[in-house]
């Protein structure tokens, strides 16, 4: 499969690299290139009246709308900075922006890449020009440029300023503190209303920040990794490498489905593979089939061998596009082969992530086990007992089915038959909470448990099935926690805000987890044993739990919380989705996804505060939470009005 097509990253592609102007084909997945010719201070869309329009052949209209929608994105003119204190200059980065988004918008582009104004923290200007347009885009994206870290230098200097009596809070060039580029990013994010079409690119440099600070990112619409050729060190063979920290972020990007850009000019002297003599020229009929080919090599495909890949030269212009695959020879070649040697490392994705794949992100309701009957495909993971014992074990054990959904007793009947345990096991079509067991039973085995543990009413139906228990018999399982964790998920936040509605703000969601981070680790919540030796039996819990969160992760933003639970099913075994203690290869639970209406901006080591109540009325069961700090927010599903789970 190609390096740009892995499906495992969804609609990103592998590696691009920045080019000049006038070079837009040449060998790699994709590239971002100038919107317009760099050499142009004016609006490049835009004549001095009276003057006619200059016919020219425009080489980048000769290529096909796929190719411009697939393997190019542009890049905005990087003099624009429609906040400047030039009144003249402000109004003329105004029209050029909006000209050059326009235009890109024209060529089909999927994405363009937007360099931030220098002073990001005060450019109103510019957040409510590109807010202006991002209302009238109906599929292109933009991403803003921005560093990933403060320069180390730049943030010595300003402590050595500051040592010195400097007084700070002002921007970045300015006397000031260099300013978080991710607090400037979550000013532009609300100032656009977290407009799903706005992503951002960060620029890697060759110092990273800590782990904490790089990892909060995964939870916003990171769309790239700028990767300029510097950040490269040298290996003994004279090859292009990336430091360890550096390797592992680009892991870190190829896992989240986050795009690397190449950018800079060569630094390393490698020799380049031998050319091979050129292909005789091709007839004019072929002509035609050029950019076809074009799109094969932009995407990371490898012709034929008998297909020479260098220095290949198309008909001239009059006949179709002229196109040029360096391959091997291009000087950024040497850095795009030591990506796919990185991202060939990861290998390819097992079975378990291949299946997981397709849920990654995707919200799902929880189910309604005793309200609603289940598709046949919930009992296919039915497990049964290895082999079929001795014929005295036989004769020892009885086991009762109890199910209540009538079309699964004769998907079950057929199982047993299957298996030959119609001797021992009893189907009864029934409901657990309502059935007479003819003798009390030694063992309880059930499987009721939720993605929050108690979310699908496991412990009123044990509750009520616990009568079947001899004295001193066993329930498995015999107890079970749930956990929150207060986490960062811009992804997740946008899908509830598309319902455009209360309910699904109030709703929990069953969701694999993917492009998330965890403020806090989780802390555990609720806890229910079996048998329930309660008297009066009362399911009902509410408490507040406080995440400390460290000042050296810097600020963060909170979307929700994830829910997890851990089982204990018997002495020595138990099932998780924990993330420190999750069951190995085990995905019949993803977590579960408590939303909150408006996100809360977290100042560095600010604590989250939350309030978490599991109700159970006569009918139905729901939970109310709400932010109790740094900032209390609304209580979420007061009274169950949105979301519960009928008894």
């Amino acid at each position: 499969m190609p390096l740009g097509k892995r499906t495992d990253c969804g609609d990103a592609r592998f590696a691009g690299v920045e080019l000049p102007f006038a070079e837009l084909l040449c060998g790699f997945d994709f590239v971002v290139a100038p919107l317009v010719d760099p050499s142009h201070r004016r609006p490049a869309l835009e004549l001095p009246p009276g003057e006619a329009v200059q016919a020219r052949l425009r080489t980048e209209l000769m290529l096909s709308s796929a190719q411009w929608g697939g393997q190019i994105v542009g890049r905005t003119s990087p003099w624009i900075d429609p906040d400047s204190p030039d009144a003249d200059a402000a109004a003329l980065s105004a029209r050029a922006l909006a000209q050059e988004l326009e235009w890109a918008s024209f060529l089909g582009l999927q994405a363009v890449l937007v360099p931030a104004p220098p002073r990001l923290g005060a450019a109103d200007n510019f957040a409510r020009l590109l807010n202006r347009t991002l209302q009238n885009l109906s599929h292109m994206a933009v991403w803003v440029q921005l560093p990933l870290a403060v320069p180390k230098a730049a943030a010595a200097a300003a402590a050595a300023a500051a040592e010195e009596g400097g007084e700070g809070g002002g921007e970045e060039g300015e006397g000031g503190p260099p300013r978080d580029p991710w607090e400037d990013w979550q000013r532009l994010f609300s100032l656009c209303e977290r407009s799903a079409l706005l992503g951002v690119a960060l620029e890697v440099g060759a110092d990273l920040p800590p782990a904490p600070l790089v990892r909060r990112w995964l939870g916003q619409p990171l769309k790239a990794l700028l990767l300029p050729t510097s950040v490269f060190t040298t290996n003994k063979r004279g090859y292009p490498v990336l430091s360890r920290p550096h390797q592992e972020l680009a892991a870190l990007a190829f896992r989240a489905g986050v795009q690397l850009v190449l950018t800079g000019e060569s630094r390393h002297r490698v020799a380049p593979a031998p050319t091979q003599p050129p292909p005789p020229p091709l007839p004019p009929a072929a002509a035609a089939a050029g950019g076809e080919k074009a799109a094969a090599a932009g995407s990371g495909e490898q012709e034929p061998p008998h297909q020479p890949q260098q220095q290949q030269q198309q008909p001239p212009p009059a006949e179709g596009f002229p196109i040029v695959n360096p391959g091997e020879s291009h000087p950024l070649r040497p850095y795009w082969e030591y990506l796919a040697y990185l991202f060939r490392r990861g290998g390819d994705p097992s079975p378990h992530e291949a299946l997981e794949a397709g849920y990654r992100d995707y919200l799902q309701a929880p189910l309604q086990p005793l309200a609603d009957n289940l598709e046949s495909q919930a009992y296919e993971t039915f497990e049964k007992g290895g082999g079929g014992g001795t014929a005295a074990a036989r004769r020892l054990l009885r086991v009762y089915a109890v199910e209540k959904n009538p079309a699964a007793v004769v998907h079950i009947q057929a199982m047993v038959a299957r298996e030959g345990w119609g001797d021992v096991v009893t189907i009864v079509s029934a409901d657990m909470r309502t059935w007479q067991a003819p003798s009390p039973a030694d063992i309880l085995v059930s499987e009721l448990l939720g993605s929050f543990g108690d979310n699908e009413l496991s412990p009123e139906c044990l509750d009520g099935a616990q009568r079947f228990l001899a004295p001193g018999g066993v329930s498995i399982p015999r107890a079970y926690t749930s956990y929150l964790a207060p986490v960062t998920t811009a992804k997740l936040h946008e899908a509830v805000r598309a319902y455009k509605d209360l309910e699904h703000w109030e709703t929990p969601y069953v969701v694999k987890l993917h492009r998330f981070h965890t403020l806090s680790p989780p802390q555990p919540v609720f806890t229910f044993e079996h048998p329930n030796r309660a008297d009066p039996t009362d399911n009902g819990r509410a408490l507040t739990l406080t995440f400390p969160r460290r000042a050296e992760d810097g600020a963060g933003e909170l979307h929700g919380f994830a829910g997890y639970f851990e089982a204990d099913l018997y002495p020595g075994v138990t099932l998780s989705t924990h993330p420190s203690t999750h069951t190995p290869s085990m995905f019949s639970w993803f977590p579960i996804f408590f939303p909150l209406r408006e996100p809360q901006l977290l100042p560095a080591g600010a604590a989250v505060g939350v309030h978490v109540a599991r109700v159970v009325g006569r009918h139905r069961v729901w939970y109310e939470w709400a932010v109790t700090s740094p900032t209390p927010g609304v209580v979420h599903n007061p009274g169950g009005r949105s979301y519960w789970v009928g008894l």
